[in-house]
């Protein structure tokens, strides 16, 4: 008998799921691998191959380490054109989301953190973190009949690879109280990414000005890919008061604004 649409996505058992992490990038990297490869040696192969690529990531782009590649071209050491490629996928597109948040987002920020604009230092980790999670899952998304959830830092991609397996729950923290939830999200494929202050306390700055931003906790930004979602979430951020309105603008992008106060504005983009 031919199955109908119906019986073909009639809820199955969630399989296992096998869970891997590893500290990469000052942050905790983790996996959730259900179906097919969550346990077989080609699933192992692709996290070995995800952790070996953001290892490299870390190498090039931290501003945390003096050899880095960013940081000798911060230094003026070396130019552009002796970087890997992979400098200029992320510094252009770095320029391409300040000219979309009106400056509010930049590579290039306060020399000192807050007050003069004037002294910049080259610092594209805005946007280093989503577009390299992004890329290295690709790893992942090609095991067939493999659900994914990579995480970093807590920003994540998800890809639920059979309909009638269950979506990914994913978790929103409080940025009031990180001991609770705010949200829980489902999803399919895409991505989930939050900007705030609770975990590292006061380090998102408006570009425009160099001072901190004020009135926002957090931003969290649901999209179809992680690249655009982290960086929407910080520019979101870098606009205070104006980021619910300027998250609306974006579309394809479901987001949840946490004011100081604890109050919430959700935002359908």
């Amino acid at each position: 008998m031919t199955a109908t649409a119906r019986d073909r996505h009639e809820p199955v058992a969630s399989p296992p799921v096998r869970r891997r992490v590893v500290q990469l990038m000052g942050m905790p990297i983790s996996l959730a691998l259900r179906g097919r490869h969550a346990d077989t040696a080609q699933g192992e192969r692709a996290w070995d191959e995800v952790v070996a690529e953001l290892d490299w990531v870390d190498r090039v782009f931290s501003t945390y380490r003096d050899d880095s590649v960013i940081s000798r071209l911060g230094r003026g050491e070396i130019d552009l054109a002796d970087c890997p490629p992979e400098v200029r996928e992320v510094l252009a597109l770095g320029q391409q989301a300040e000219e979309q948040s009106g400056g509010a987002f930049s590579v290039r920020l306060p020399r000192s953190g807050g007050g003069a604009v004037d002294g910049r230092r080259l610092d594209p980790s805005g946007v280093v973190k989503g577009w390299a999670v992004q890329r290295a899952s690709r790893r992942l998304t090609a095991l067939d009949d493999t659900d994914v959830c990579l995480s970093a830092g807590g920003d994540l991609v998800c890809r639920v690879a059979d309909p009638r397996r269950p979506s990914w729950q994913i978790g929103i923290e409080h940025p009031l109280d990180p001991t609770r939830l705010i949200a829980t999200v489902p999803v399919r494929r895409g991505a989930v990414a939050t900007s705030g202050t609770a975990r590292r306390g006061t380090h998102l700055y408006d570009a425009r000005t160099g001072r901190p931003v004020e009135g926002v906790a957090s931003v969290t930004v649901i999209g179809p890919d992680l690249t655009w979602a982290d960086i929407d979430a910080t520019a979101a951020f870098a606009q205070g008061a104006g980021a619910a309105d300027w998250l609306r603008g974006r579309v394809g992008r479901t987001g949840l604004v946490v004011w100081a106060d604890g109050s919430t504005t959700t935002v359908s983009g």
